[in-house]
Parts: structure tokens; C-alpha cells; sequence
């Protein structure tokens, strides 16, 4: 199967995908190692890796698209990647979408929050009207030329309109074609619970640390029949918690050898970008 058919299946399963977050292609490359079945391109990582910059919009279609590029050729398993509102109108949607697929993303997840958009769970979020998300969905779904790229409809309402209005969203992408639908932070258990009686259509959950969405065990996530279940920023947040450790150390003792056994050696560092390959490759080639 094709990596995106692979994706559907999965999904359809509802069976509780957990899937790591990576904010470059290493990160990608270390979700694959360990024995995920597909890795999240996330907008927040993505915002702050390349531009040191907050997930408020300053990350464009151009660079989103190139990252998920970069990172769906890094891995060969599935890439969930955040499109956020899909940078504009219906029309936008539509050519969004098109990038995307072409960049062999294997889903994509867009949101209906108004520009300048935030990360899901900051305050002072604003969103669209239902008619209007409904026709972007219905925009994004008309627009795959593969039937088996996953469009992913995210409201963000609970925050701005209400729980009961993002699930009247929700429903509303659901009919719009969408084939997966991810409620954004829900602030209860029983919101949480009550978004997986509402709908048939599969589920995302955004379990993300430090955000507003009590943080559910696995297994209880996947008894309520949640389809994915999609961790973020959490090796984001790991990676940098230990540069930080690291590079304090280094500046206090103006020495590295305490920190030898956090290395990973350099042969594994090089057989995991792939150094032995394409020098091998690359002899092919030396006359």
C-alpha cells in the first residue's frame, strides 16, 4: 500500500494511532526508528525551529510546505501535517491542499481560526463562521487529485463559541466530506468524551502538555474510540530541555567531558541521516 492508503487504514481502525510530533527531519527520522506508524509535522515546532518565532502566523504556506516536503522524503512512513487555516479563502484552500499533496504529505489538518491565527491552546483565538469552515473543508476535499490523502477538519470553537457550537462544526465538516475531525482542546473529561458519542466520523485527539485538554492515559483515549492520538511538541520540548541542561553545564564548568554518556555516538549519528548509504551510493559514480 501507498503510504497514505496505509494512513486510512490505520485510521479506520480507531484504534488510538499514537503519533510523535517532529519539528525537523531528524526528529522525523527518530519517530521512524522507534516504531511509530507515522509521524506529526506540527506548526508550533515547525514556527519555532525555522523562525524562532510563536505559532501566530508568521510561518507561511511556502514554509510549511517546504518543511513537510523536507520531512515526508526524510521517513518512509505516513506524515500528518498541520496546513493551519490554509493561508486564505476557499480559493486558497484548494491550492493549499494541491502543495500539500505534492509535497507527499499523507493528511493535513486545517483549522478554522480567522488571521492572524495561535497555537490551539493560547488565548484570544478567533474563528470564522461555521458557513464559511464548512465551504474551506468542502474546498479541500474538492482539490485532492488522491482520494486517499486524509483531510483533517479542526475547530477551534470550544475556546471562542462554545463547546456546542465547535460540535455543531464539527458536524458541519463531517458533511463537507472531511474524513477525519479533531475538536480542539476540550477543557473536560466529559467534553472529551462527549465530542466520541457525537460523531462516527474518526477522531483526533491533541494531546498536548501544558495546554488546556486534560492529558487522558492512552488506553483510555482508545476505549472512548479516539482514531489518533497525536503528541505535538513533546520531542520539541524534550530536545530543548536538554540543550538547555547541556549548554549550561558547558558555560558553568567551561568543560564537556561530564556529558559524554549524552551523546550519541557519531557512527550512529551518520548511519542515521544515512552517511554509509549515499557514500556508498555515491562510488557508483567515481570513475
Amino acid at each position: 500500500m501507498t503510504k497514505r492508503q496505509t494512513l486510512r487504514a490505520l485510521v479506520a481502525k480507531k484504534q488510538g494511532l499514537v503519533v510523535p510530533g517532529s519539528y525537523d527531519c531528524v526528529s522525523a527520522k527518530l519517530v521512524e526508528r522507534a516504531g511509530f506508524h507515522a509521524v506529526y509535522m506540527t506548526g508550533y515546532g515547525t514556527s519555532a525551529s525555522r523562525l524562532g518565532l510563536p505559532d501566530m502566523g508568521f510561518a507561511g504556506l511556502t514554509d510549511m510546505v517546504e518543511h513537510a516536503r523536507n520531512i515526508a522524503s526524510a521517513v518512509s512512513i505516513p506524515l500528518i501535517a498541520d496546513a493551519d487555516t490554509g493561508y486564505g479563502n476557499a480559493l486558497t484552500v484548494r491550492r493549499t491542499v494541491q502543495m500539500y499533496e505534492g509535497a507527499g504529505v499523507a493528511a493535513l489538518h486545517l483549522e478554522d481560526q480567522s488571521l492572524p491565527k495561535r497555537c490551539g491552546h493560547l488565548s484570544g483565538k478567533q474563528v470564522v463562521s461555521l458557513d464559511e469552515f464548512a465551504q474551506k473543508i468542502r474546498a479541500a476535499v474538492e482539490a485532492r487529485s488522491d482520494p486517499d490523502l486524509l483531510i483533517i477538519a479542526r475547530t477551534d470553537a470550544i475556546a471562542v463559541t462554545g463547546f456546542d457550537d465547535a460540535l455543531r462544526r464539527g458536524e458541519a465538516a463531517a458533511r463537507a466530506g472531511a474524513d477525519v475531525l479533531f475538536i480542539e482542546a476540550p477543557t473536560t473529561e466529559q467534553e472529551i468524551e462527549t465530542v466520541t458519542k457525537t460523531f462516527d466520523t474518526p477522531l483526533l485527539f491533541n494531546y498536548a502538555p501544558g495546554g488546556r485538554s486534560p492529558l487522558l492515559p492512552f488506553k483510555r483515549l482508545r476505549e472512548l474510540g479516539y482514531a489518533i492520538i497525536i503528541l505535538p511538541v513533546d520531542t520539541l520540548f524534550i530536545a530543548t530541555r536538554a540543550m538547555q541542561e547541556f549548554l549550561a553545564g558547558v558555560k558553568a564548568d567551561d568543560d564537556v567531558r561530564r556529558f559524554a554518556d549524552r551523546y550519541i555516538p557519531f557512527s550512529e549519528f551518520n548511519e542515521l541521516i544515512g552517511v554509509t548509504g549515499q557514500m556508498a551510493l555515491g562510488e557508483r559514480y567515481q570513475s
